[in-house]
């Protein structure tokens, strides 16, 4: 077995986010890192941020910082990894990439202990930079400049301390005077000799000063002073001529400024008066908005509020911190201030979001605590109170999707489609929700409306080439032609000049702001002041195909006559150019648009009868002669030339010129033109539907893009220097053309039957489109009830409070019902005021050991609720199946006896670390009204701890309790156990069952096949793992092989060998003697690791699924970073060699951003085997050519042979 890992949607957690100027002097930038990819943002006009490069580092970004080198305009980006390396790399804007400026090593690889990379600092002044380790080990390295004005880097310079760890690391502002990096530190040697424990409850925490030495060039300890026990995090304030300089260091319930020779200034943090009084505010984010007249500092506490902190100084000497509530958002992994009135909030769980400032927090109404009211009591320091509220200094202006975390993910076609869609649970608390995928973009609908009879075709003109939006839009019938004006709103209008008693074949706007009509009796050319010139077809010959530019325009009339008209820019005339018999009927026309600074496209294409596709010269005098031909399987139907814009190309025109042709067999043909000779060459097809592919010309990111109607709509359209073909959304559409229009900048409009629609294209780029269902509380698991096409979810939080017991949520959810005079509305999640509010202010914290859950049935069409019931008894969810049991008599099951029911197991205050809980549970539930109710029939209390993990088996029930895997039997009042068995290591998680095996996953000790002997009522092991796994996923794939993810991120496929499994079948025992004397301590035989792959993130699910019609099954998994990717089956050796022999040429040519060995990544954990990297194959597009004509020689190919490759696997997948 050889497998193909590919991610299709990259993660969309944020862990950190930085702000900089990075690809110019004043770009409003920021840098994410999302576990192991590197994206750079930027707003566009409207606000919203798009993605300008994703690039996969193949390593953990544990630390980002931007350098800005003193007189420079632009910044660098320092990247702390566990590549063992501090890489610094600069973005280069001309060919859209980040490129390694240097990459110095320190230390092993791996996220370790004492090896630097967890904590980067940087001087603001961009002289040094400090990378640190969680324990002893910190370097400074000093940034300089060489005689070209390129950064150099020094050696490290040591400032190990053994024995300490550290919390916080920040380059401290001292203008021009020496670097001096501040740390959080503790020293624990002395309770690591006091076996009593005393020393640990005595560790103090110190605030370290590290002066970088430019003269001498080393780094001394210059200063350490104990520091509240609290303290977390340090933020530096501006100093020299821009401030006092110093540290703030944030510990839990205060702020405290703290300096060299300075007396502590301290302040609390207000906090909520609903805030149990055990709890303290510790803050987890901040930003600096440093200007020249003042600076202040947004800090966000771990409950979502935001406060705004300012000093009060004079000279050196602060006199007052003040702490001053400024709002409240979802708590944020990273936020980040832009210098043009933005904050980007990187949430730690559901969307990110880009807020705007409307106000600076200077309002006096606001809580404010400052260090000059400090008030010391007996307890400590007197709190000061708020009550959160709505935004009144934010803006919200866009938000980014995010899933993460997901925590279970299903793949059905519940719906009916053509493809299967991806069911995922997302997110935490109030902000959780059902999320449905389905491969490709999103559609929105802008306006629909209806149009007299079915239109054959729709155009839009604008009224001069130098416009921004569309003015006219043309609907062709079937013997008529309709004009629509675009303004405030879309109306008919008779001005337009364009003849409405034919039917329109084209409409083009001309190089002189001239437009153009052909019909089938000839062309009309309607000139800017509105005079009409009228070209007539000779004879009784219609005209059937035409195609246009800017400057030329091309009529095939029936018979097969093709004439070619060039616009005199003198005369403003159409002047005939070129005609030409091709004895042959023509089917469509295609020219491209006209290079820029050229008097005409080069080249006509033409489709034929014949089943051909000719490249005619324009050139004058050459009479349209054929440059190429290609012959082809069916009829073409349509044609469409685009330019390929390759990454940082100027012009449009720039790339090479591709031609796609839309056959009626509903293939569709893409093949590049010779810019020179006019050859074709590359020719890649593609399936696209049941109906023949009709082509048009769309705008998106203001490139000239394709719009492919099969019996289902396509776009295609180059992402990041590759071309993506990716299907829409939405209906099937007869006819489109782009449209632009200040409420649409960039969409299209259609006619579907008869109506005219208007529709844009949202998320470009993603490679799935997301519909969501909000939920109550973190979703734990997913079920697919097949028969009724539901979806059941259970839902549990720790620390919340259970929806009965919210006495004011209740008394706002009556007084809504009151208002809209209906029935009571059952939770939060239903309102959408409510809802808002809840995700804003986050729901009210219970206490420790306090759960809140409930189990709900959605339909997966609406995603909406129909049925939903919480949970009592203090009982969190933890397991869930659908099981066939054998009902006892007297329950009403069939005629069969057995029914299919919903099983939950459940925790009575449920704790980690270790995991107890007080009392455990099985619910019984059965499914009413058609699957749409359930009826708790009884529930049955277990001992032996948590039960983990749920599985029918034989009309009975198999449920992992803690360690013990037990059989139990339906009974009346409660289920009846029959047989156990308590030898597994450590607690159950997965129980999945093929046939007579049954493979129990273990949360430490990876799979363990067992059987049952009904004779014997007992249960054994007769095969296990080499290697200890955490399994977080498990999913058989046939009766000897078993898919297993865990929580490092490895993918691994277990096989038990053939022999052994024929063993097991033909053993008289039934395996049972041999069970007795097992290898290793363990079971007598042991699985097969037949692939090992290093994902690089936890994996929550794994799923099989076809992801398109027909299409080859492939092995989908989802990660806690909010990912999807699939691992793809080759199905031929010669895939196999090709494959792994270009990774291995890219780990060579095209080495990891990160500085991290790309083998060595894969294999974190175990060695990888039978595994190719797809995303690293995916980057061959997108290194420079000539290593891409390199790897395509040392492989005997052609670099177009080796994308047509690496398209055609990409394709194969969805």
């Amino acid at each position: 077995m050889f497998l193909y890992s590919l991610t299709l949607s990259r993660a969309s957690g944020i862990q950190t986010a930085v702000y900089g100027n990075f690809s110019g002097p004043k770009a409003q930038e920021v840098v994410v890192s999302r576990g192991k990819v590197l994206e750079l943002l930027r707003p566009n006009e409207n606000g919203k941020m798009q993605t300008v490069v994703a690039t996969e580092v193949f390593g953990q970004i544990r630390s980002l910082a931007a350098v800005r080198l003193t007189g420079s305009t632009t910044d660098h980006l320092a990247i702390g990894s566990d590549s063992g390396r501090i890489v610094l790399i600069k973005f280069n804007k001309d060919k859209n990439v980040w490129v390694k400026v240097h990459q110095e090593t320190f230390g092993r690889s791996g996220c370790r202990r004492i090896v630097p990379g967890q904590f980067l600092a940087v001087d603001p002044k961009g002289r040094a930079c400090m990378v640190g380790a969680v324990e002893k080990q910190k370097f400074v390295y000093v940034l300089n400049r060489d005689a070209a004005a390129n950064l150099t880097i020094s050696s490290p310079l040591e400032a190990h301390k053994s024995h300490h760890i550290t919390f916080s690391i920040c380059g401290m502002d001292c203008g021009f005077d020496n670097p001096i990096f501040a740390a959080i530190e503790l020293d624990y040697s002395e309770a690591d000799q006091d076996p009593t424990g005393e020393a640990a409850s005595l560790a103090q925490k110190h605030l370290t000063f590290y002066e970088m030495d430019l003269g001498l060039n080393n780094v001394v300890r210059k200063w350490t002073e104990p520091v509240d026990n609290g303290a977390n995090l340090l933020i530096a304030v501006p100093g020299g001529a821009d401030g006092p300089g110093g540290v703030l260091v944030c510990a839990e319930n205060f702020i405290i400024y703290k300096n060299q020779d300075h007396e502590e200034v301290r302040a609390v943090i207000p906090r909520r008066s609903d805030l149990p009084g055990d709890r303290g505010v510790l803050i987890v984010s901040y930003a600096t908005h440093k200007k020249k007249a003042y600076s202040f500092f947004l800090v966000q506490s771990e409950y979502g509020d935001i406060y705004k902190v300012t000093l009060s100084y004079e000279g050196e000497a602060v006199t007052e911190v003040k702490v001053k509530y400024f709002d409240t958002i979802p708590v944020t992994a990273s936020i980040a201030v832009l210098k043009t009135g933005f904050l980007f909030a990187a949430s730690e769980y559901g969307n990110h979001a880009l807020y705007q400032f409307v106000g600076t927090g200077e309002d006096d109404d606001d809580v404010e605590s400052s260090s000059a009211q400090l008030v010391a009591t007996e307890e400590g320091f007197q709190p000061v109170f708020f009550e959160p509220r709505p935004l009144k200094n934010l803006l919200l202006i866009d938000e980014m999707a995010s899933l993460m975390p997901i925590t279970d993910m299903k793949v059905a076609n519940l719906l009916g489609e053509e493809i299967p869609q991806i069911y995922a649970l997302c997110g935490r608390g109030p902000r959780a929700s059902l999320s449905v995928l389905r491969p490709g973009l999103a559609v929105t609908e802008l306006a629909v409306s209806p149009l007299p009879g079915a239109p054959t075709a729709v155009w839009t003109v604008r009224r001069a080439a130098s416009d921004e939006y569309d003015a006219y839009i043309v609907v062709s019938f079937a013997n008529a032609t309709l004009v629509f004006s675009i303004g405030e709103e879309v109306k008919e209008t008779n001005e337009s000049g364009f003849l409405g008693t034919v039917p329109t074949l084209h409409t083009q706007l001309l190089a002189d702001n001239s437009m153009l009509q052909v019909y089938p009796g000839g062309l009309r050319h309607i000139r800017p002041d509105r005079r009409i010139n009228e070209w007539k077809v000779p004879g009784r010959r219609v005209i059937k195909a035409a195609a246009s530019n800017d400057k030329q325009v091309a009529i095939a009339l029936q018979g097969g006559e093709v004439t070619l008209f060039e616009l005199e820019l003198g005369t403003g005339l159409l002047v005939e150019a070129e005609k030409r018999d091709l004895a042959e009927d023509v089917s469509c026309l295609e020219l491209p648009p006209v290079p820029e600074g050229l008097q005409r496209a080069a080249f006509l294409a033409v489709g034929t009868y014949d089943q051909t596709v000719r490249i005619l010269s324009t050139d004058p005098g050459a009479g349209l002669k054929n440059l190429a031909v290609q012959a082809l399987n069916s009829v073409p139907e349509s044609l469409l030339m685009l330019y390929n814009v390759g990454p940082g190309a100027e012009r449009a025109s720039e790339g090479g010129l591709f031609v796609h042709v839309g056959l009626q067999n509903g293939v569709l043909i893409r093949a590049e033109v010779d810019r020179v000779s006019g050859q074709l060459s590359d020719s890649r097809t593609r399936f696209l539907g049941t109906r023949a592919p009709k082509l048009f010309a769309a705008t998106i990111r203001g490139v000239r893009c394709m719009l492919a109607l099969s019996s289902r709509p396509w776009l295609g359209y180059s992402d990041q220097g590759r071309f993506n073909l990716s299907p829409l959304s939405y209906d099937a559409l007869d006819y489109a053309s782009g449209f632009a229009s200040d409420q649409c900048p960039e969409g299209f409009v259609a006619v579907v039957k008869s109506t005219l629609r208007i529709l844009a294209v949202e998320n470009v780029g993603d490679a799935f489109n997301t519909q969501a269902c909000r939920l109550r509380y973190t979703p734990r698991k997913l079920l697919i009830q097949p028969e009724a096409r539901l979806l059941i979810i259970a839902e549990a939080d720790h620390a919340a409070v259970p929806l009965a017991e919210r006495e004011d949520l209740q008394a706002r959810l009556a007084a809504l019902a009151e208002e809209q005079g209906g029935a009571p509305v059952q939770g939060v999640e239903f309102n959408d005021e409510l809802a808002a509010l809840e995700e804003q202010f986050g729901p009210p914290k219970g206490a420790a050991g306090q759960w809140a859950g409930c189990l709900r049935i959605v339909e997966p069409s609406s995603l909406s609720t129909v049925f939903v019931t919480e949970m009592d008894n203090n009982e969190a969810l933890v397991s869930m199946c659908l099981a066939e049991l054998r009902m006892p008599g007297g329950m009403g099951a069939g005629p069969t006896g057995m029914e299919t029911v919903l099983l939950v197991g459940t925790a009575r205050g449920l704790r980690y670390m270790p995991t107890d809980c007080e009392a455990a549970y099985i619910r019984v539930y059965r499914l009413g009204d058609g699957g749409r109710r359930l009826d708790l029939l009884h529930k049955t209390q277990v001992d032996g701890g948590v039960p983990g993990a749920l599985a029918g088996f034989k009309g009975r029930l198999l449920a992992g309790v803690g360690p013990t895997l037990r059989l139990y039997d339906m009974g009346k009042k409660k289920m009846l156990r029959k047989c156990e068995y308590n030898r597994l290591p450590h607690q159950i998680m997965n129980i999945t069952v093929q046939g007579p095996r049954i493979h129990v996953g273990d949360a430490q000790e990876s799979v363990h096949m067992m059987r049952y002997k009904k004779a014997d009522n007992a249960f054994y092991i007769f095969a296990d793992d080499v290697a200890p796994r955490y399994l977080s996923a498990l999913l058989p794939l046939d009766y000897d092989t078993i898919a297993t993810g865990d929580k490092f991120g490895n993918l691994v496929i277990l096989r038990l060998p053939q022999e052994a499994s024929q063993q097991v079948e033909d053993d008289p025992t039934g395996g049972k003697m041999a069970a007795a004397s097992g290898k290793l301590n363990g079971a007598p035989h042991k699985l097969e690791e037949l692939v090992k792959f290093h994902v690089g993130d936890t994996i929550t699910a794994l799923q099989r699924a076809e992801m398109q019609a027909g299409g080859q099954e492939v092995l989908v998994y989802s990660t806690v970073m909010g990912a999807i990717g699939v691992v793809y089956p080759f199905t031929s050796r010669e895939d196999v060699d090709f494959f792994s022999h270009l990774e291995m040429h890219l780990r060579q040519e095209n080495p990891p951003l990160a500085g991290r060995d790309h083998l060595a990544y894969r294999s974190a954990y175990f060695p990888v085997r039978n595994c190719v990297d797809g995303d690293l194959c995916s980057q061959y597009a997108s290194i420079p050519m000539k290593k891409q004509q390199m790897i395509a020689e040392a492989m005997d190919r052609t670099t177009g042979e080796m994308l047509k490759k690496l398209e055609d696997i990409r394709n194969k997948i969805l």
